[in-house]
């Protein structure tokens, strides 16, 4: 005898229950996106109730904030503090990883869930941290999102805001509205924004714009990237001498001016113009044993890793780039300041004795490196982690004169190390160009491989030297290129270089 339990009734009460789920990271406005909805819910006749779970900063970790509500009546209603796999009827997504999370929890149905996104990304510590392109691919997520949603609604709602002057919850907020899943009409949403009277104008500006994204459906590809053209300002003498540069770039192939342009407005960045003038020798020496026959991959190549060797991390750059305005103007806009909230910047330093004695004239520095004794004071006297509050004029003002050493930096340590580094480096893709083109190309983007500063650029120097010395058996060979690019992105792979060791054992048992 088979006994089957009768399915438990449903109470009607609980499936009038509008569930919300919004993701999102800080400086996104997910409690501004929230606020909003409770305070539309509120004001149509609604019970509303509204819990947040807080994540962790600097993108390890997103807040869910979770709003549940239903019509009022005499009955008061027990809400959830937190959304249940299978049981959300609207996600909200404040970027497109965060899309994938929602969707990996759970919290996205295809029998019920509206899920709302935008395309943009923001990109998480672990992405940032890989040795190559750690980035996620979006195409992935929005598979499984179309999949997995019973409506999808994407959009590049950041950069709708954007435009308008405005931030992302507004138009996510607009999104909400232009899906039609609330009982709400429009004019009571705009009068949402409108009761919290913290920049209304643009707010309504990017509701509208993602109102018409949901409701047109807006494609969802990204715009192509425009870099902002940009007029070169400064004493005339100097202008004259750009422009001198301008012109000698005029004399590089068509394919070629673009990127090596980009390069010029680079190193003349990190120096100044006789510097940028260094920089076009070196790419005028590729470009003089190169050919159309190649459609000049060489010397495309080359513009963008000599600019990238030549501008290299040293402690005058970085305290140039931490005290620009720009900068500043980037931080205050991102924490959304105001004349009535303060901003503390608190900047950490941990310089190593290598950092110190970098620093040091080329001579007295190799003198100092070179003695044990000498770098073990270094160590006692810095090694301790400092904290430089640059909101205060006396830190601001160390860094700022640091960052103003640009004259001083050509005599340095440093920069003579960099430079026969540089010029080491060069030479060996020259001297293959002749035998093998697309081997001097490889070697050249080998320059992939060296970033950051301190403990990182010193792994990155070791990986960078470990390829270009396994390079050297692979000449002569007919596919010494295409395992030089396998041994890069074996380098790129990971931190511990266990690929890298692996792919250098393999080419080591054939050579």
């Amino acid at each position: 005898m088979n006994l089957a339990l009768a399915p438990k009734p449903s109470d009607p009460a609980v499936d009038r229950i509008l569930k919300i789920a919004i993701i999102a990271v800080g400086g996104q406005g997910g409690g501004v996106l929230t606020n909003w909805i409770e305070s539309l819910a509120r004001a149509e006749g609604y019970a509303c109730q509204a819990t947040s779970v807080a994540g962790v900063a600097q993108r390890t970790g997103a807040t869910i904030y979770y709003i549940e509500m239903m019509p009022a009546s005499d009955r008061t209603p027990v809400f959830s503090l937190a959304p249940a796999q299978g049981d959300v009827d609207v996600v909200i997504a404040a970027e497109m990883m965060e899309v994938g999370r929602a969707v990996m929890r759970g919290f996205v149905t295809p029998d019920r869930t509206v899920l709302i996104g935008s395309t943009h990304r923001a990109l998480a510590v672990s992405e940032k941290t890989a040795p190559g392109d750690g980035i996620a691919k979006s195409d992935e997520v929005r598979a499984a999102a179309e999949v997995a949603a019973q409506t999808l609604i994407l959009a590049d709602m950041d950069r709708l805001a954007v435009e308008q002057g405005s931030v992302i919850s507004s138009s996510l907020f607009g999104a909400l509205a232009g899906a039609g899943v609330l009982p709400f009409a429009r004019d009571a949403f705009e009068e949402a924004i409108r009761r919290s009277g913290k920049g209304v104008d643009a707010s309504l500006r990017a509701f509208s714009a993602g109102f018409d994204a949901a409701v047109t459906g807006v494609p969802a590809a990204e715009v192509p990237y425009a870099p902002p053209k940009r007029k070169m300002i400064g004493p005339p003498a100097l202008i004259r001498e750009w422009q001198g540069l301008e012109k000698r770039l005029e004399n590089m192939p068509a394919s070629v001016q673009s990127i090596a342009q980009a390069g010029l407005k680079k190193v003349i960045d990190f120096q100044d113009v006789a510097y940028g003038a260094l920089y076009l020798d070196r790419l005028s020496e590729v470009h003089a044993q190169d050919s159309s026959d190649h459609m000049w991959e060489l010397t495309q190549t080359a513009a963008k890793y000599i600019a990238n060797a030549m501008v290299y991390d040293d402690i005058f750059r970085v305290a140039d780039l931490k005290t620009r305005s720009s900068r500043f103007q980037r931080i205050h806009e991102e924490m959304g300041t105001s004349d009535d909230k303060v901003l503390e910047l608190t900047e950490f330093f941990h310089p190593r004795a290598e950092e110190v004695v970098s620093l040091f004239p080329a001579k007295m520095g190799a003198r100092w490196e070179a003695s044990a004794r000498r770098m073990a004071l270094l160590n006692r006297l810095f090694s301790k982690g400092r904290r430089l509050r640059t909101h205060s004029l006396r830190a601001f003002l160390m860094l700022h004169i640091l960052g103003g050493m640009k004259r001083y930096r050509l005599r340095t340590l440093r920069h003579s190390v960099e430079v026969k580094h540089l010029e080491d480096w060069f030479k060996a893709c020259m001297q293959v160009r002749a035998e093998d083109y697309a081997l001097a190309v490889e070697l050249f983007k080998n320059r992939r491989l060296i970033k950051g500063y301190s403990d990182t650029h010193a792994r990155s120097i070791t990986k960078f030297a470990k390829v270009m010395s396994t390079a050297e058996l692979l000449k002569g060979r007919d596919d010494a290129a295409e395992w030089v690019a396998r041994l890069r992105e074996a380098a790129l792979q990971d931190p511990d270089e266990k690929a890298l060791d692996g792919a250098i054992a393999t080419v080591k048992s054939f050579v």
